[in-house]
């Protein structure tokens, strides 16, 4: 080595107890770069037709039948090598392999959700005003408002009728089908509205879908648009009004996932919270052949606002069905959970240099870094959050670096400039060791998140390791 090449005794130092990220693209090869292009591709199909929670549940189970899961039977008992799910009201999902050594060693888990913030009906929706037509909403999830006017929706859901079947709705995916919009003001009468400030800007009362302006033919009567859509309801679908009180629809953007960029390196479109970690946790999981420790995936509901409800991971669901499998080997929950491990697969904030001064630099994560290891969520003082405990994280440091995943460390946002939380705690607080892995977003919470698809194929492989640990 020639002297003008020898490092000097400071940098040789530096090299060997500091700690530098370093870009994906300047760490992989040709190869495995494109395995992470390819995996996306893949990434991207799945997400454009599972806009929902339902229609996530529902696309997860057909390709897990195909790789050979069954549904849960309680009445039979279960081995090494079985492959089971249990589907929760088609709104959250549970997938295990089993594992070859005894289920009181613990479970490996990785816990996603698969709701994200939309628009929903209110539950008596349709309403006409000065000839037009529009479904009144309420929005679900953390959203800034102002972003939803003037973007193109597609109506995504169920109605469940009286008569117990149920009626599927998918209106605006397809380019022959009409879409939707929350309308806005022009800017040349605005000048009062700009003075507000953005929680003021729209409110949440005028977030109203348009949906039609064509009158019934006929010169009597009121109402006669609103009947129109009605009409074109009942013969489409069969519904009345009154079915809307045992609906669930939901506005959502109607374009699809789209490559961003000339180096077509990165992924935009709706819902990459949290779908970007459930699709690598349901991949990983369906992957996982024979492992030592049982593998779980969970596919959650209702995180957005708080993880509520029977769908939601406040719910026993998850807790019943390890149940399930300790009681299949003889074993209580309460001994699985113990020595289980859960990685929570959720994003965080990727740094945005046009909106740097919310984030701590030096712990935020990058785009094309790898995936995210979050110690803690919460806001401001560790509020509301579970704090994963320094032995663990440790087992994850080597857990991913035995098995070449890239990762980063990341805190979601300055001390004081707000927080957020995911379904960590909620797991946490039945024995588990666990802590916050996933991919870093910009403009998370916008009808257009965007991801790195080299960070997502990391979270494939994460997740991978986890579950097919020894």
């Amino acid at each position: 080595m020639s002297k003008q090449n020898e490092k000097s005794p400071s940098e040789a130092l530096k090299k060997r107890l500091f700690h530098t990220p370093k870009d994906a693209y300047a760490t992989l090869d040709e190869a495995q770069i494109q395995s992470a292009f390819d995996y996306c591709e893949g990434y991207k199909d799945f997400i454009n037709s599972a806009k929902t929670e339902r229609e996530f549940v529902k696309a997860a189970i057909k390709t897990a039948e195909e790789k050979g899961f069954k549904p849960l039977d309680r009445d039979k008992k279960l081995k090494p090598g079985d492959r089971i799910y249990l589907n929760n009201r088609n709104k959250s999902l549970l997938l295990a392999v089993i594992g070859t050594r005894p289920i009181t060693d613990g479970v490996s888990i990785a816990a996603a959700h698969i709701d994200s913030p939309r628009l929903d009906l209110k539950p008596n929706p349709l309403y006409e005003d000065n000839n037009l037509a529009y479904f009144d909403t309420r929005y679900y999830g953390g959203i800034k408002k102002y972003q939803w006017p003037a973007v193109p929706l597609a109506l995504h859901g169920v109605v469940a009728l009286k008569d117990g079947s149920t009626v599927e709705i998918c209106i605006g995916e397809n380019e022959s089908d009409p879409v939707f919009c929350v309308t806005d003001l022009l800017p040349h009468l605005s000048s009062e509205q700009m003075k507000k400030n953005a929680s003021e800007f729209i409110r949440g009362e005028d977030l109203n879908i348009l949906v039609g302006s064509r009158p019934f033919k006929d010169d009597k009567g009121s109402e006669l648009v609103k009947l129109n859509i009605m009409k074109i309801l009942h013969e489409r679908y069969g519904i009345l009004e009154r079915d809307f009180v045992s609906a669930e629809l939901l506005a959502v953007p109607a374009y699809p996932a789209r490559d961003v960029g000339l180096d077509c390196s990165m992924i935009g479109g709706y819902g990459h919270d949290d779908r970007v970690c459930a699709y690598p946790a349901l991949t990983a999981l369906l992957e996982t052949q024979n492992p030592a420790y049982t593998a779980v995936t969970v596919l959650a509901d209702k995180e957005e606002v708080g993880s509520e409800g029977n769908t939601g991971m406040q719910s026993a669901f998850f807790e019943n069905f390890i149940a399930d499998i300790a009681t299949s080997f003889g074993n209580y929950a309460r001994h699985v959970f113990q020595n289980s491990v859960c990685l929570s697969a959720d994003v965080n904030v990727a740094f945005d240099p046009i909106y740097a001064d919310v984030v701590d630099i030096r712990n935020c994560a990058k785009l094309n870094h790898g995936v995210v290891l979050t110690k803690y969520t919460g806001s401001r003082g560790k509020s509301d959050t579970s704090d994963a405990s320094a032995e663990f994280m440790a087992i994850i440091r080597r857990l991913m670096d035995d098995n070449g995943v890239l990762w980063q460390i990341g805190e979601l946002g300055k001390v004081d400039a707000g927080g957020g939380g995911t379904v960590a705690k909620y797991i946490a607080d039945l024995d588990v060791d666990t802590v916050d892995l996933g991919v870093p977003v910009l403009s998370m919470h916008s009808p257009f998140e965007v991801v790195s698809k080299l960070d997502v194929y990391m979270a494939h492989r994460a997740f991978s390791a986890l579950l097919g640990r020894e």
